[in-house]
């Protein structure tokens, strides 16, 4: 199951990449497996710092009375900003492609009772590396370095 989610979210970072963005890409679903919202990393396409990937999805989903029955599902371990989004709305899970180059809040979210799904996927590490060897300038920024 946790494949076939991701491959949603993989799904929005090649477009973000083919937009000439940073290839991150995440969907929200129900607990069921239903889509809610996808999205992926805006920041050069929108000019706009706060449009990360799972920001973007978490748009996309809409308005609902609450997200404890959903899941969150990134290909690279989730910024601060984002661990943040996801404690702050009671987010009961997160399913991360990969956290080889970028190791993120996952940790955190996981002490604070989140149940988090590392599936180390070879296509999210090898898009995401490919990325920093050719934009490391531009993957420095989205990072806060």
């Amino acid at each position: 199951m946790h494949s076939e989610l991701l491959a949603v979210a993989v799904e929005e970072a090649r477009a973000g990449l083919a937009e000439g963005g940073i290839p991150i890409g995440a969907a929200l679903f129900s607990s069921d497996g239903t889509l809610l919202g996808r999205g992926h990393n805006r920041r050069v396409q929108d000019g706009d710092p706060s449009m990360h990937a799972e920001t973007s999805a978490f748009r996309d989903a809409g308005r609902r009375p609450g997200y404890r029955d959903t899941i969150m599902v990134t290909t690279l371990s989730p910024c601060w900003y984002c661990s943040g989004l996801v404690r702050q709305f009671g987010i009961p899970k997160v399913v991360i492609g990969e956290a080889r180059t970028f190791h993120g809040g996952h940790d955190w979210l996981a002490e604070h009772g989140v149940e988090v799904v590392l599936l180390d996927d070879p296509d999210c590490v090898a898009m995401m590396t490919q990325f920093v060897e050719a934009e490391p300038q531009l993957w420095f920024e989205d990072i806060g370095q």
